[in-house]
């Protein structure tokens, strides 16, 4: 893993495959969990924000991640919180592939589409 200017070479996109989530730290900013979405790619802030627990902990089942403490979920393309306990969205941030590594833009927080291609 790489972190320059903000962007984060989190893995390689041949270890994230559909259905999958990894989380990523670094020692600059909070960790994040990249997914692959039916080959494409999303990435959130890892942590619950009811819980305060690892999402990658979690399960990943039709572009949402459940919390594995209280099960509160996520809509991974949007950060949307889905359903009680959690009432407050995650961060969610760009990616793409660069090289054949998932590139997470940390600098640039989205606020629409934030989906890169697995291929």
């Amino acid at each position: 893993m790489q972190y320059t200017g903000g962007r984060l070479a989190a893995c390689p996109v041949a270890e994230l495959l559909p259905g999958t989530m990894q989380r990523i730290t670094t020692p600059d900013a909070e960790p994040i969990t990249v997914y692959n979405v039916d080959g494409e790619l999303y990435a959130t802030a890892d942590t619950c924000t009811h819980a305060l627990a690892s999402l990658a902990e979690g399960d990943l089942e039709d572009g949402e991640v459940s919390c594995p403490v209280h099960w509160a979920r996520f809509d991974v393309r949007t950060g949307a919180a889905l359903c009680f306990p959690a009432t407050e969205d995650l961060a969610t941030y760009p990616v793409e592939v660069v090289d054949g590594t998932v590139t997470v833009l940390l600098d640039a927080e989205a606020s629409g589409s934030t989906a890169g291609s697995a291929t």
